[in-house]
């Protein structure tokens, strides 16, 4: 590769987003799935420009779930990206946190399923490259580890 190509490469379009791995009383981890679409990815949403990360989650989990969060309870695991499933050329970059909820969630706004999944497989569910190569993955091997 010359530096004519990196110069010229294409560079990914982002989408910046909050997004929480919610694991459930049993251990489970939730995923939803929005509509008209077919790949299940972590629960949260884009973060407009004044927002941080952490009340982007919170609107978003409220808007999506009708999930009430408290802010300081969500810990930040930290930054990932990969391609994003829906928007072809696009890359997102997602801030993670953690929580642990014992709430009842149901889908709303752009949210058609919700899953609970065991967090060690993938609930034999179609999952965008975010959630099936890197949270999922980062999960596993850090967070259970550490328990």
């Amino acid at each position: 590769m010359t530096l004519s190509d990196i110069c010229t490469a294409p560079t990914p379009r982002i989408i910046r987003i909050a997004a929480a791995v919610l694991i459930g009383p049993d251990g489970r981890t939730l995923l939803v799935r929005k509509r008209g679409t077919r790949a299940f990815m972590q629960p949260g949403g884009k973060i407009e420009a004044h927002e941080q990360p952490v009340m982007a989650l919170v609107r978003e989990l409220e808007e999506e779930l009708a999930l009430v969060i408290d802010p300081a309870k969500a810990t930040y695991l930290g930054h990932f990206s990969a391609p994003a499933v829906n928007e072809p050329g696009y890359e997102v970059q997602a801030e993670v946190f953690l929580l642990h909820i014992d709430q009842v969630v149901a889908p709303a706004a752009e949210i058609e399923e919700v899953q609970w999944i065991d967090p060690n497989g993938d609930g034999g569910l179609q999952l965008a490259p975010l959630t099936r190569e890197v949270i999922l993955p980062f999960y596993r091997d850090v967070v259970l580890t550490a328990v």
